[in-house]
């Protein structure tokens, strides 16, 4: 069975879709000057798309590898593969652009059926996306096809098995069309749980956390994704590759990193060997306000450098809990002054209340003021609701998206500024002046992420409106000594940024890899690299 399949025009599940409160809607009209968009959003059945362009012996010859009912070139599953979930993505879909749907989509069942699939593609120049949740936000879905003779989306739904659990290496082998909450409940049924929870867990997949290099909410205690992948089995164009023989070795480079935040352009993932934890039996979160983001800064670089830590710690800006972003169930109802602190842990009682204890101690130390367990809580039960805002939002005529980077701790004001400043530049050059949030949600003995959400008003051209706002974004991060992306990944909206930001020799590098493993340039091709 085929899992639940997301809103073809926005995010995740179509009925749990929620209007804005009246409330929020004056207040963006009032603040902002959004206003609702003269033309309403198309329905699935009055968008219109080409005909497919691939020849009918490519179409017979992936049939073959995987079965008729597996090839599928009807305008509705085009539809639903073409980009992924960023605001543009939205837009354009909204507005019935889908010049660059696939021109079928493929849905292959092993290993084996999906080298099949590459050789095919790879003899006639077919450029392959491979698919996951479709979840992505900086364009990893949208291939630059100049030269190809069509576009295959690689959908892995069918490919969702958890294969072997290892109770005692503590290792579980995943397939990647595996769904995040599925992979859950298949490994708390054996009492463990990976503790990765993305925003976007309830959609994405396992091969798109390890393709994106993902880092979950509970990254604190659980760690990032690509800090679980003990091994990976690849499919590529010119064989397999099987990379991992042991949670860590000196046998040369670790070609895993390859692979990790490739987006697909090397290859694709069909199975991974991830660390898995004990399922926690308590989980508590709690509330903390500081006095100002410098503050709650200082405290978080505190407890990330000399401990303990929780599982969860997230630090919002006074615009963010001003807005009552960090509390989704209570948007637009105006927050206290301050900055909320949210930490949450999870593990054996015991372990959490000694760890629960000696934070409130660091915390108190430097400032911090506890608010109890309802802000916490709050935050909890809201974490995977903000992108159905993102929605609600475009609804009415608002540009709302997010954007994230991250640095060490001493750069960290400095980012800070120049990122909210090139947002608030632009747009309000534009004529739409925006609110500008930002919170921490993923801290190192080293440094952390910022992660920054934007609302203003759209503008006469909704896409390019927001394109010039993300360079100019862009363009800060870069300077400013911050890496491109700290989880979202490079896709093509990040793709020239992160040339600048890794140099000519290394992109060199990583094409001489792309040329052996693609050397055709069928897989992603224009996605993670110039």
């Amino acid at each position: 069975m085929e899992p639940q399949r997301m809103a073809w025009n926005g995010w995740g599940d179509p009925a749990r879709a929620t209007p804005l409160p009246d409330s929020v809607t004056r207040l963006l009209r009032d603040l902002l000057g959004v206003r609702p968009a003269q033309t309403p959003p198309l329905r699935l059945d009055q968008v219109k798309v080409a005909d497919p362009r691939l020849p009918g012996d490519a179409l017979t010859a992936l049939a073959q590898a995987v079965g008729d009912p597996y090839v599928r070139a009807d305008a509705e599953t085009r539809i639903r593969h073409t980009r992924g979930k960023s605001t543009p993505d939205l837009l354009r879909i909204r507005a019935g652009e889908v010049a660059d749907a696939p021109d079928a989509v493929v849905l292959p069942a092993d290993h084996d059926e999906v080298l099949a699939v590459l050789r095919i593609c790879a003899e006639r120049r077919i450029a392959v996306v491979p698919f996951g949740g479709g979840t992505s936000v900086v364009g990893g879905l949208a291939p630059r096809a100049d030269g190809f003779t069509g576009v295959v989306a690689l959908d892995l739904c069918r490919l969702d098995a958890l294969v072997d659990l290892d109770p005692v290496s503590r290792t579980a082998v995943l397939q990647p069309g595996l769904r995040a909450p599925r992979a859950e409940e298949l490994l708390r049924e054996r009492g463990f749980t990976l503790g990765h929870y993305p925003q976007s867990y309830e959609w994405a997949t396992i091969g798109g956390f390890a393709a994106a290099r993902s880092s979950g909410q509970a990254s604190a205690g659980y760690g990032r994704f690509d800090e679980m992948v003990q091994a990976l089995t690849v499919a590529t164009p010119e064989g397999t590759l099987e990379l991992g023989r042991a949670p860590r070795s000196a046998a040369g480079p670790d070609l895993r990193q390859l692979v990790l935040g490739s987006e697909g352009a090397f290859g694709v993932i069909t199975a991974v060997t991830v660390r898995v934890r004990p399922a926690p039996a308590v989980s508590a979160y709690e509330g903390w306000r500081f006095p100002s983001f410098d503050a709650g800064t200082a405290a978080l670089r505190r407890i990330a450098q000399d401990g303990p830590l929780p599982t969860v710690l997230r630090l919002s800006d006074e615009t963010e809990t001003m807005v009552g972003l960090a509390r989704p169930d209570r948007i637009g109802a105006l927050q206290e002054d301050g900055c909320l602190v949210v930490a949450g842990y999870e593990g054996a009682e015991e372990e959490v209340a000694a760890r629960r204890a000696a934070v409130a101690r660091t915390l108190r130390e430097a400032g911090g003021e506890p608010l109890g367990a309802e802000p916490g809580e709050s935050w909890a039960h809201g974490r995977f609701s903000a992108p159905y805002l993102r929605d609600a939002l475009l609804d009415v005529g608002a540009t709302a998206e997010t954007l994230e980077t991250a640095t060490f701790w001493s750069k960290i004001p400095a980012l800070y500024a120049a990122v909210r400043d090139a947002l608030t530049g632009a747009l309000t050059e534009a004529g739409t002046p925006p609110l500008v949030m930002c919170h921490i949600s993923h801290v190192y003995p080293a440094g952390a992420s910022l992660y920054f959400t934007v609302v203003s008003a759209q503008g006469p051209d909704p896409v390019e409106h927001w394109r010039r706002a993300k360079r100019a974004a862009n363009d800060a991060i870069i300077a400013a000594g911050g890496t491109i992306s700290h989880h979202h990944g490079v896709g093509t909206d990040h793709r020239d940024w992160y040339a600048a930001e890794i140099g000519p020799l290394a992109v060199d590098l990583l094409r001489a890899v792309k040329r052996r493993v693609d050397p055709v340039g069928i897989l992603n091709p224009g996605v993670l690299l110039p």
